[in-house]
């Protein structure tokens, strides 16, 4: 978020989240432009 740079990260080997550019600390999870669409019953 504060850098604004595409980080990938394996979670299963990572023990702390940290940027790598920056090193801040907190993450926002890329979205598809498309929403996805839900029947309801």
């Amino acid at each position: 978020m504060n850098c604004k740079k595409t980080v990938e990260i394996d979670l299963e080997r990572v023990k702390k989240l940290i940027c790598p550019y920056c090193g801040f600390r907190i993450f926002e999870k890329k979205r598809p432009s498309i929403p996805k669409r839900i029947i309801a019953r």
